[in-house]
């Protein structure tokens, strides 16, 4: 690992997401990754937004949009947001060393850099839109827009990171991209802040029943997080203990209408079934994952798997579906339980057989739920190897180490 003696290197960081205003795991890698990257390196943010502050080494400067100028359908709105942003932080002039963007809208940017200032171009893979079909839901055509610019920049940057082993395949199978300008980083997690936490005061404050187990979902009301699927197994569970569902931020409307009929229709044959669709503060959701007897995520596309790291470190046990990174962080019957899914090929992103894969769900976590003594045992590992290959600090050393191999052979 690379020591960090980088305090002279410039780096611009294009990103759509950054706090307050974080709706994804990218967001929340931005973030993290740039708060550490500040420790060693000057880190210029431009994010979508009115931010505005400067921290240290840490300056970040949000670049605002007016909807009300554009005119044409809403779902086309993000992409020409994100479009205008980019010739605007271009136009602004970039005197950076290096560029680095975060998901399909900032891109535009990356690729304006490189061409008209020379500048060296890396982008995370966060996920692939052309492997996220169901975003024409959300963009209609601008889907092809972000197909068309993920392509261009894959194939033109200079470094590519990839989340997982799982996304670096995905990236040399679909793109021509070589192998020696691909390296995964994985996401991390501060594990001072994500740890286990006495205080149950959120759980009273959602209505969840403190003397009496419960399984956690968090995540994005989206197509490829699987929750229909977990509704679904909720017909196979032990009614023993409570479901939790921390699930807000819906893509669509109308997938937002399709989850509520599904929750209540279980709610009206389950008890302690408790829905958290608001947004939830980071205190409280690490109380939520600190009293979870296990955390289900059931993603059928998941390049990495943020919510994992987060309740691992929190020495919570997970029950997962075997998809994309997801294995490369939960160990299957060490620090959690996978879950194979066949996948339709002519629908890649749902199961072949749903209801087998129910039931394969469901026993999965009645078994983690029936054993306190291994939901124990499979929290401490997890928290262990959280500590050893998730942290910040060491994505930050790689991270650096990557820039420098890249200004080296620019």
């Amino acid at each position: 690992m690379p020591a960090r003696n980088s305090s002279a290197l410039q780096l611009l960081c294009l990103t759509n997401e950054y706090p307050p205003y974080v709706r994804t795991g990218a967001g929340v890698h931005v973030e993290y990754l740039t708060r550490e990257l500040a420790q060693s390196i000057a880190v210029d943010v431009r994010c979508f937004g009115d931010q505005h502050f400067t921290q240290g080494n840490l300056r970040v400067q949000g670049l605002p949009f007016d909807e009300q100028a554009v005119r044409a359908p809403t779902p086309l709105h993000p992409v020409f947001g994100a479009t205008r942003r980019c010739w605007d932080v271009a136009a602004a002039g970039v005197d950076a060393d290096l560029v680095h963007c975060h998901t399909w809208h900032t891109l535009w940017g990356g690729i304006l850099a490189k061409w008209l200032y020379g500048v060296p171009f890396v982008m995370t893979v966060h996920s692939l839109e052309r492997m996220s079909p169901w975003n024409r839901e959300r963009f209609g055509g601008g889907y092809d827009f972000a197909c068309w610019v993920e392509r261009s920049a894959l194939e033109m940057a200079d470094a590519v990171i990839a989340v997982s082993q799982s996304t670096k395949h995905d990236v040399q199978r679909l793109f021509r991209v070589p192998e020696d300008r691909v390296q995964v980083i994985y996401n991390g997690v501060d594990p001072t802040e994500f740890r286990k936490q006495v205080s149950m005061e959120a759980l009273r404050r959602y209505g969840i029943d403190c003397s009496v187990p419960y399984l956690l979902y968090v995540g994005r009301l989206a197509r490829q997080k699987g929750l229909p699927y977990l509704l679904q197994a909720m017909a196979y569970l032990d009614p023993e203990y409570q479901v939790v569902l921390c699930a807000g931020q819906p893509d669509t409307p109308a997938l937002a209408a399709e989850i509520r009929r599904a929750v209540e229709q279980v709610a009206a044959h389950r008890e302690g079934v408790i829905w958290i669709q608001q947004r939830v503060e980071k205190a409280e959701l690490i109380e939520l994952y600190s009293h979870a007897a296990a955390l289900c995520c059931p993603s059928l596309y998941e390049p990495f798997g943020l919510v994992i790291v987060e309740a691992m470190a929190c020495e919570t046990p997970v029950v997962a579906t075997a998809v994309g990174g997801i294995p490369e962080i939960v160990v299957d019957g060490e620090t959690g339980m996978l879950v194979a899914v066949e996948q339709m090929s002519e629908a890649p992103y749902a199961p072949r057989d749903q209801d087998r894969f129910a039931q394969d769900l469901a026993e999965a976590i009645n078994h983690l739920m029936a054993d306190a003594v291994l939901r124990e045992r499979m929290g401490q590992a997890g928290r262990r190897r959280i500590e050893e290959l998730f942290t910040w600090s060491r994505i930050a050393d790689e991270t650096i180490g990557l820039y420098e191999h890249v200004l080296e052979h620019a």
